[in-house]
């Protein structure tokens, strides 16, 4: 019998963490791509590993990853791979465990599939299009009317002149420094919404995104529209995630911030 995508992706997601795991506080050689952007021999091993791996169980798929040069080739492909090997090398350079291993299987511009693995917290978050979220294998469920506002930012943003009113009962927790791991800390229910006005690639968001929705939440851009993927120029126009319920004050909030910090520049 024909190994299903999701029994794929867990297996590809789980020896890859392995891998990765394996050069976690080592001697671990990494560069910078660009200013503020790292890649570690990790990354590369991982992503060799993936793609050498999907060119040979699934041949037919489409390829998009951070660490390999992008093709036209993946536009025709109605199914495609969109993969962050390491998401979060600053941490996992670090020796900090905010990394994750990202995976998501992109039909017609929509996840269908996610496995996101993070070894070093033994934490393995799966999703398939309308079958709901689990991690390490239990569902979960994300509260659609939170009583607080917990947010993975710093105190600084949380406090920043630029929001409409103060936060609404907000608080801060854990910022770890995959972002696909921020948007899965919503969708276990570890905080409550997580906003970014910058552009964001697909590859960062691919698997987190289908995860929050089937447990619950809602995931647009800074417009407020639907995230599609698999685009010629694959990145996301900003990020608002939440729970169902705090979904428009989320997005308000973070519209009102991006027009605030607009005008300033123009001054």
């Amino acid at each position: 019998m024909a190994e299903t995508d999701l029994a794929l992706a867990i297996r590809l997601a789980t020896t890859a963490g392995q891998l990765a795991l394996g050069h976690f506080h080592g001697p671990e050689d990494w560069w910078e791509k660009s200013v503020g952007n790292p890649v570690s021999r990790a990354d590369i091993a991982v992503d060799d590993y993936l793609r050498q791996t999907l060119a040979s169980e699934r041949p037919d798929d489409g390829w998009l990853s951070e660490e390999t040069a992008d093709t036209p080739a993946r536009l025709t492909r109605p199914r495609l791979w969109v993969i962050d090997p390491i998401d979060g090398t600053r941490d996992f350079v670090r020796g900090r465990t905010g990394w994750a291993v990202s995976l998501a299987l992109v039909e017609n511009g929509r996840p269908i599939v996610a496995a996101l693995a993070a070894p070093a917290r033994d934490q393995l978050y799966t999703a398939v299009a309308g079958l709901g979220a689990r991690l390490n294998g239990q569902p979960i469920t994300m509260d659609s009317a939170p009583a607080g506002l917990r947010l993975p930012i710093d105190a600084q943003s949380l406090n920043a002149s630029f929001w409409p009113a103060p936060w609404p009962d907000g608080s801060i927790v854990e910022k770890p420094n995959s972002l696909a791991l921020r948007m899965a800390k919503v969708a276990a229910g570890e905080a409550d919404a997580w906003l970014e006005g910058r552009t964001i690639n697909e590859w960062d968001v691919a698997a987190s995104a289908l995860i929050v929705t089937e447990a619950g939440g809602t995931v647009t851009d800074r417009h407020g529209a639907p995230l599609v993927f698999n685009k010629p120029d694959p990145v996301i126009q900003g990020l608002a995630t939440a729970t169902a319920g705090r979904h428009p004050l989320v997005l308000r909030y973070l519209q009102h911030a991006m027009a605030t910090l607009a005008a300033r520049r123009a001054r």
